[in-house]
């Protein structure tokens, strides 16, 4: 890969038997950042309901860095409010952190929503087209009902960018209230196996795959 002029160090084309500094190397190959760093850890986590997204919570509550013992400090990319299930990504990687939360790099995020009522054609048209919340108009990548259970039904709903609240405050500016609400996937990172409360590594490959999900979507 380095005689095909596939790995660049520091933007700069690597050649063979060459030394760099991991600390502050930055390595991609094929224009997809590799992570170096001695000591990055990343954790897939399944969140489980009223544990909080956050290294420390004042009034007590389980944290989710209290779920994943990995001995080293950690934090939680992004976050899920403390009623809502699903994946998140813990991690003492910075670069992959801003990469994952900032809206310019189109990192989706798709959720599964319980909701009330039979949302129409036009109201998963208008969470695609935009609605307006109070913070400001917000429009989902994509939304479809996928299931529907006498006058409940699944909505899958797909994001790029994540306000507080923000899925919940859609689905229900168009008058379907959340009853419950699951993150499946962080870009094209997934995995049914793992069971709410359990957490497994994520790896290198996989951090390089959220890169390129990235990109590709921005």
């Amino acid at each position: 890969m380095i005689k095909a002029g596939r790995v660049t160090v520091d933007g700069e084309p690597a050649h063979l038997g060459q030394k760099i500094d991991p600390d502050t190397a930055q390595v991609e190959v094929d224009e997809v950042p590799l992570p170096v760093r001695p000591g990055l850890v990343y954790a897939l986590l399944n969140k489980p309901l009223d544990v909080v997204s956050t290294a420390d919570d004042p009034q007590g509550r389980t944290t989710v860095v209290e779920l994943v013992p990995l001995g080293t400090r950690i934090y939680p990319v992004g976050r899920l409010d403390v009623k809502s299930e699903g994946l998140i990504i813990l991690t003492n990687d910075g670069a992959l952190t801003e990469f994952v939360t900032h809206p310019r790099h189109g990192v989706t995020k798709t959720y599964l929503a319980m909701v009330q009522g039979e949302p129409s054609d036009r109201s998963t048209r208008r969470l695609r087209q935009g609605v307006e919340l109070d913070d400001g108009p917000a429009a989902a990548r994509s939304a479809r009902v996928v299931d529907r259970h006498g006058d409940r039904s699944l909505v899958e709903i797909v994001m790029a960018e994540g306000r507080k609240r923000e899925v919940r405050r859609m689905l229900e500016e168009v008058g379907h209230p959340v009853l419950r609400l699951v993150r499946t996937a962080i870009g094209p990172i997934s995995d049914r196996s793992i069971k709410p409360g359990e957490w497994r590594h994520l790896t290198i490959e996989e951090v390089r795959k959220i890169y390129r999900a990235g990109e590709s979507d921005g």
